[in-house]
Parts: structure tokens; sequence; C-alpha cells
């Protein structure tokens, strides 16, 4: 069994940054998938990015490439994702989750979820 934790979210004004969390429990984690997915209010959840911790592989949507970056942390088992140049439209519940190699895009495919954790971005 694999548990999810994140965190990291909250108020930021447009260009700001933050970080985000994703703490994973389990002897599996170090061995899977760990993907970024957000669902804006009203609008379905949709693939940020996503980091293999065998291959060392990241994958990232096209409208966060150059802005969103995926980090590891081995001792404490977490996987981050550093947002920068925030906008508005990056206003959503931000999700981890985790499967077993290859990397998909589709949040149907991953087995383990996180809580979520709310990003907003507002002046």
């Amino acid at each position: 069994q694999v548990e999810l934790v994140e965190s990291g979210g909250g108020l930021v004004q447009p260009g700001g940054s933050l970080r985000l969390s994703c703490a994973g429990s389990g002897r599996l984690f170090s061995s899977l998938v760990v993907g970024w997915f957000r669902q804006a209010p009203g609008k379905e959840r949709e693939f940020v990015a996503a980091f293999s911790w065998r291959t060392g592989t990241t994958y990232y949507e096209d409208s966060v490439k150059g802005r969103f970056t995926i980090s590891r942390d081995n001792a404490k088992n977490a996987v981050y994702l550093q947002m920068n140049s925030l906008k508005p439209d990056d206003t959503a519940i931000y999700y981890c989750a985790a499967r077993p190699l290859p990397i998909f895009t589709e949040s149907s495919r991953y087995l383990y979820w996180g809580q979520g954790t709310q990003v907003t971005v507002s002046s």
C-alpha cells in the first residue's frame, strides 16, 4: 500500500512561486512514477507533470514547461513541484498520484492519490 500526502499550497500573487510537496509512504513509493494533476472548479482533472523514480525521467504538460520543475528528495521519500511565474489560470486543487512505470498522462491510469492541496493565484 502507498499513501501520499501533499502540502505547500496557498495563495500567491501572479508571477509568484510555490513549492508543492508529495510525501510518500510504503516501500514501493521509490519505484513508482509520481504524477501531478490539477483540477479547477468546473473543469476536468488535468495532467501537469510526472517523474519516474527509477529512470529519473520527467515529463511536463506544455502550458507549464519552463515554469514548473519536478525534483525529489530520496532521504525524505518526497517529490516536489516547484511552480514559478504562476498565473491565475494555474489556480486549482493540485494532486499527486502514483503508479508503476511507464509514465501516463491520463489520471485514470494512476492507482494511488493524495488528498489534494489548494493553489490560488490572485492579486
